[in-house]
């Protein structure tokens, strides 16, 4: 098998791709919560990392290859702005849904909707706006075919802004 090649249980720890979005399961464990039990709200932003890298993954996008792969000029994604509403806490063994779905890819920036979910509960929605640089920390375009890949899972999940 190459390297970088997804395996099925690649694919299977990684959440499903529809034409809506992303979705990944997670379970809070002890170390996500507060001495109460509640998750620290800290901690959503790694439940909302995560639902994104595997976004990228299951979407053939290798982060860590772009800057080297991409062309000479690099290709990085950075998070340049994040809007979270905290709506419902979620609390130690919760099964939580994380949603990701794309409003917005084109030019240096991208706009992700998320949503963490546990069943059919609303506890977090965030809108996510990630600028596009190059290696040297300056701003360029999404090339045309990364861009067409993000907005074939283009739409916004229920509870973002």
């Amino acid at each position: 098998m190459p390297d970088g090649a997804m395996t099925d249980f690649d694919h299977y720890l990684s959440g499903e791709l529809s034409e809506a979005g992303h979705r990944l399961a997670q379970r809070v464990y002890y170390e996500d919560t507060d001495f109460s039990g509640v998750v620290y709200h800290a901690r959503y932003l790694h439940f909302l990392e995560r639902g994104r890298t595997d976004y990228l993954r299951l979407l053939g996008v290798e982060q860590g290859s772009l800057i080297l792969e991409e062309d000479r000029e690099g290709l990085v994604f950075v998070v340049h702005r994040m809007e979270i509403d905290f709506r419902l806490p979620a609390r130690m063994d919760d099964i939580l849904t994380i949603l990701t779905a794309t409003e917005k890819a084109g030019g240096a920036k991208m706009i992700l909707n998320q949503e963490i979910r546990r069943g059919e509960q609303l506890l977090i929605a965030a809108r996510v706006i990630i600028a596009v640089i190059n290696a040297a920390g300056r701003p360029r375009r999404l090339p045309e075919g990364l861009a067409a890949r993000f907005l074939a899972r283009a739409g916004r999940v229920a509870g973002a802004h």
